[in-house]
């Protein structure tokens, strides 16, 4: 939806009547508009709001009266200049919101969710704008705009009709009824996740039963335990997915057990925090929401939009792939039963085990232990020799950290990124480590979108929860922390590279199963040869990975791959079979739905459980991947496909690097996306190296 992100003011407009001390109140003159964070209180976030949602109400409704027959200029472009203040607070609430929260940023998130969902239908159901659209869509062959104008054009009245212009007076009131409803419910169950998961860490009363830990992060979940007033115990934190890092290393069963069990419990166990109502009431106002605009499911209606375009599209695509990945994921679990019994374990291998004894497969196989990785992954090193040089040598980038910019946190750090030519790209933002108030996961996000109209310049961050070690230990990185590093900087790379016209188009904001295709493509980079040799240094020697090391992750890369694309389709699955009931067809009880839908698919295989269970799903519950998830799947096969033209194009090269830059990176949305895919590649996609990459070609 383009009104409240996507569409900004452009200098010129009226200031909003706000005291000139309110931080939003005028543009950022810091560098690109960077946000003065060291000015920015809670208490300025709720009248910036309330400012800007009048003036852009208020700019709205001049264009939808404009007494001049409607032009591209007049109209479209005019509402791509609208909401400069709104942006602005937007940009910085929402960000500071997951990434740096507390009790009254999370009060005023309750507040504001149906107040901005109103404030959106009041623009995309007014009548008289829709008319404007509309007739100049109907006209858009004959008024010699440019690819892009006439796509944005194409757009908004795409968005429009999928918002409800058509609908009849009483239908639009019922509408705005469900749209505020959804948006108090999906703030709702975000804060319920976050609450949840920090409710439940595991309080273990011993170190024997940490056993298999580092010292360093034992001594880290004493530290934890200790702030918590439970002085003498230790505290594991519990993460936003089902799987828990120290599954890996913890020795004690029980404990495992435990840990998993907290892990798959949350949201689901009573409480303040349980979430099994509020998915019930999403599903079915969905569903209802779905049907009001005329379509069969909530499912039906945000795929038209995608890439996928329908619910058989995706229901075969994760077919195609659920039987292979469960046949995988069950000769893996018999080889790790192999060494269960070896050890005379005397159980049945469980999902709190997998992890453990997988570990000792990949050791017995390849002569591998992920543990022996992590002293060549110290962070800085990660990220300034690996990340940041593999995005030199691709695409002429160059990075400057500079301390003199405000930041909203002490660990958060700042670089200037500079192009090829030495001109000033963008601002990048790095918040890597993991907080009580920060949402789990990783993401990227844009302050300043790129935008030719505006004349702006990037303002982009990546977040990520590395967990922080104690005061003076080093940051040493999972081989998984290391490809979520690049992965994320993909995203980055998308939204500084954007080079269009319109806010509408910018940087990242293309269809959902697109999105991840380019932040998949830069994990490649992770296991370059020139790359990893470059950041993959012992942080005490600076000794380089030795080539045998590197050899056997790369040979170790696709053992798991069925428990890796099983417990990813499960969650896939889930996503889908909640958003392709009817209203009628919702159910009383959350988990057994679950569950059923799960044995239906075929992959309801105990020791791979889900990624993510519902009642913690935030992607598709409270974020904007809404029948969704299955995306990072079809966005990876574009992925594979296009890591073999780099390969078949000779590999790390500037002229690989421009030619992505060009026919992908830089363009955001301003064309159909697969278009652009065969603009860039020469044709379609094709399946085969992505089921090569999954191990699933036998």
């Amino acid at each position: 939806m383009m009104i409240l992100a996507a569409s900004l003011a452009v200098a010129g407009l009226a200031q909003a009547a706000l005291p000139a001390a309110n931080p939003f109140a005028a543009p950022s003159t810091l560098p690109l508009q960077y946000p003065p964070f060291d000015k920015i209180a809670d208490g300025d976030f709720a009248p910036a709001f309330e400012e800007g949602m009048k003036e852009q109400a208020a700019e709205i409704e001049r264009i939808a009266n404009n007494k001049a027959a409607p032009t591209f200029e007049n109209t479209v472009v005019a509402m791509e200049r609208s909401g400069r203040l709104l942006n602005r607070v937007s940009t910085v609430f929402f960000s500071l919101n997951g990434t740096n929260t507390n009790d009254t940023l999370q009060a005023l998130d309750r507040t504001l969710a149906p107040k901005l969902a109103a404030h959106s239908d009041a623009m995309l159901l007014n009548p008289k704008m829709y008319a404007r659209i509309k007739a100049l869509y109907d006209k858009r062959d004959k008024l010699k705009l440019d690819p892009e104008s006439k796509y944005l054009l194409e757009r908004y009245h795409t968005d429009y009709v999928r918002a409800g212009a058509r609908l009849s007076a009483a239908d639009k009131e019922k509408l705005k009824a469900y749209n505020a409803k959804l948006a108090g419910l999906q703030t709702a169950f975000a804060q319920n996740v976050l609450k949840e998961m920090n409710a439940s860490a595991l309080v273990v009363g011993t170190k024997e039963e940490l056993d298999g830990m580092p010292d360093a992060a034992i001594a880290k979940a004493a530290a934890d335990a200790k702030a918590r007033g439970l002085e003498g115990k230790y505290v594991i934190p519990v993460v936003n997915t089902t799987g828990q890092a120290p599954l890996s290393v913890l020795k004690n069963r029980s404990t495992r057990e435990r840990l998993l069990a907290a892990a798959m419990a949350r949201g689901s166990r009573g409480g303040d925090f349980d979430n099994r109502d509020l998915v019930l009431q999403l599903a079915k106002l969905r569903a209802e929401r779905a049907a009001l605009l005329g379509y069969a499911s909530h499912a039906a209606y945000h795929l038209e939009d995608q890439t996928a375009k329908d619910t058989a599209a995706v229901d075969e695509l994760l077919a195609e792939f659920a039987q292979p990945a469960v046949r995988n994921a069950r000769r893996e679990a018999a080889d790790i039963q192999k060494v269960i019994d070896a050890e005379n374990g005397r159980f049945r291998l469980a999902a709190h085990d997998w992890q453990f004894y997988a570990d000792k497969v990949s050791k017995e196989r390849y002569a591998f232990d992920q543990n022996e990785l992590k002293p060549y992954f110290e962070l800085n090193s990660v990220l300034e020799n690996g990340v940041f040089f593999a995005a030199n040598q691709v695409f002429g980038l160059t990075f400057k950290e500079r301390k003199d910019l405000p930041v909203y946190q002490a660990d958060v750090r700042v670089w200037d990124v500079f192009d090829a030519d030495g001109k000033q790209l963008a601002i990048f933002i790095g918040d890597f480590y993991a907080r009580g108030n920060k949402r789990g996961g990783a993401w990227m996000n844009a302050y300043v979108s790129q935008s030719k109209l505006l004349g702006t310049q990037p303002v982009v961050a990546n977040h990520l929860n590395i967990p922080k070690p104690a005061n003076g230990e080093p940051t040493l990185l999972t081989y998984d922390e290391v490809r979520t590093a690049f992965h994320e900087f993909g995203h980055a790379l998308h939204g500084m590279f954007s080079n269009v016209q319109y806010p509408r188009f910018s940087g990242t904001r293309v269809p959902r199963d697109f999105v991840e295709f380019p932040s998949q493509v830069n994990e490649m980079w992770a296991t370059w040869p020139t790359i990893l040799n470059n950041y993959a240094k012992h942080y005490q020697t600076g000794a380089p990975m030795p080539k045998e090391l590197l050899d056997k992750v790369l040979a170790a890369q696709k053992f798991n791959e069925g428990h890796r694309t099983t417990e990813y389709l499960a969650a896939a699955i889930l996503d889908q079979k909640w958003h392709q009931l009817k209203a009628d067809q919702v159910p009383t009880d959350v988990l057994a739905f679950e569950a059923q839908s799960l044995k239906d698919a075929g992959v309801d295989f105990a020791p791979v459980p889900p990624r993510y269970r519902t009642t913690y799903f935030s992607h598709v519950f409270s974020g904007g991947y809404s029948a969704g998830y299955y995306g990072y799947l079809w966005a990876e096969k574009l992925d594979a496909d296009t890591v073999d033209w780099f390969k078949e194009n000779g590999g790390l090269s500037r002229k690989n690097g421009d030619w992505f830059r060009q026919k992908l990176l830089s363009k955001g949305g301003t064309m159909d996306a697969m278009q652009m895919f065969r603009e860039f590649r020469g044709r379609d996609a094709k399946v085969e190296p992505l089921l090569e990459r999954r191990g699933l070609t036998d």
